[in-house]
């Protein structure tokens, strides 16, 4: 995705100099421009990272920004991300503060709270300052719509639905049960979809949510898949010392939660170093997430913590870094409905890196990845481990694999391809249709 460009410059011969505007006709010209804005500002509200670290969030905006539109942005504060306000790439960043990362009903509670209150009360500092029109809104959790429903109903302004996680398939996922908690998540949604003037799907499975249950029409629902930026997930020199002086590294970037199976990679590798006997394979797990002291103390109860090195939440470096010198990658995502329908980062991001990658049998992983990863039997940590072994002892087999997965990328999944269609998308909703398409 380039920088928005400042337009192409007009040509002149030294012996005619550019002739004087008059202050009226650049006053005129200047309003006409701010006239042109009005319906082009957008204010993304995202709850769960903060900006620019949330990748998808962060390209969209450029993206939207790139094609002329003013984007302001209200998200959390974070480690390396403390600042209350930021300006970067022509983008106002307005982070709040928000408990610690929540896990169980109480934590919940809690952070959804004091986040819905810090939106609103910054979305009235962005209404009276650049203004918005547009409230572009980012689950999970599936409340945005609260806010995004006062400015619509009050004010006018459209709301639109970025649809990243599918909670209600999440809630089953972490809690292992639906109940009350389920179909008060249900109803969340449905209320989210029905204030929503248009939404964005990360794939074709989520439209299919957005239609069917969520009742949308097909042509206010637009697929924006969270392809990689390949001028930012690129090539850097490996490290060895992150193979902690073992001969092959395995690599995991990504959340770390009760259903992302970092349990399951974890037994997995007990199993390689106690079982197999190979102790030649360290594992570089990049990322953060409610579950991680919790899989660091399995770690050491499986007897594998000098085998794994957990790096917590990742800037861009690191996270390149550790990719960069693995060898081959992994994906335990769990299988169940939620993982099933849902397209992870990681598994592009493996792609765009040229790396080879083993993952459970799911919908749309197996989309994604086609032909670079191998896929094992659902939640069978010993075919895991066995397709694993079978990448590690054959570079050939890797390195094939790995070219077809970064052609894939070049080729079709790359955020290259994807901001036109999001872009395509806010055109539509703002009675703007592409050139191409104005009868």
């Amino acid at each position: 995705m380039s920088d928005p460009s400042s337009g192409a410059a007009l040509q002149r011969g030294a012996s005619q100099p550019a002739p004087a505007v008059p202050a009226d006709s650049r006053e005129a010209g200047a309003r006409s421009r701010e006239r042109a804005k009005v319906g082009r500002r957008v204010l993304i509200i995202v709850e769960n990272l903060p900006l620019p670290f949330d990748r998808r969030v962060w390209q969209e905006a450029r993206a939207l920004a790139a094609a002329g539109f003013t984007v302001s942005i209200i998200c959390p504060k974070a480690p390396a991300f403390e600042k209350s306000f930021e300006r970067i790439d022509g983008i106002d960043i307005h982070r709040h503060w928000l408990p610690t990362e929540a896990d169980g009903l109480l934590g919940y509670a809690l952070e959804y709270s004091v986040a819905l209150f810090m939106e609103f009360m910054l979305s009235w500092k962005v209404f009276f300052g650049r203004g918005f029109d547009i409230i572009h809104a980012c689950n999970p959790p599936d409340l945005i719509f609260t806010v995004g429903g006062f400015w619509k109903l009050f004010f006018g302004k459209k709301f639109v639905f970025d649809h990243h996680d599918i909670n209600p398939e999440l809630y089953e996922a972490k809690f292992g049960k639906r109940g009350f908690g389920h179909k008060m998540v249900l109803a969340l949604e449905r209320m989210t979809f029905h204030t929503a003037d248009m939404v964005i799907s990360t794939n074709e499975s989520y439209k299919a949510i957005a239609v069917e249950r969520g009742s949308k029409r097909p042509g206010d629902v637009f697929v924006v898949r969270s392809g990689p930026d390949l001028t930012r997930i690129k090539p850097v020199p490996p490290n060895p010392a992150l193979k902690h002086g073992r001969r092959y590294l395995v690599g995991y970037i990504g959340v770390m939660g009760k259903q992302e199976g970092i349990d399951l990679l974890l037994e997995g590798i007990r199993k390689i170093v106690y079982e197999y006997k190979r102790t030649d394979i360290h594992f570089g797990l990049v990322g953060g997430g409610t579950e991680v002291e919790n899989l660091k103390v399995l770690a050491k109860q499986l007897g594998v913590a000098d085998y794994v090195t957990f790096t917590g939440r990742a800037l861009d470096p690191q996270l390149l870094e550790m990719i960069n010198t693995a060898d081959v990658c992994v994906n335990p995502d769990r299988v169940n409905d939620m993982n099933d329908r849902s397209t992870m980062n990681k598994i592009m991001e493996y792609m765009a890196l040229g790396k080879a990658m083993v993952q459970f049998e799911l919908k749309e992983g197996r989309y994604s990845a086609g032909d670079s990863s191998l896929y094992a039997r659902a939640d069978d940590v010993d075919d895991l481990i066995e397709k694993l072994l079978l990448l590690i002892d054959d570079k050939e087999l890797r390195d094939r694999m790995g070219a077809l997965g970064r052609e894939r990328v070049e080729r079709v999944l790359s955020w290259q391809h994807e901001a036109p269609r999001l872009i395509a998308a806010y055109e539509h909703l703002i009675g703007e249709q592409p050139i191409g398409e104005r009868q």
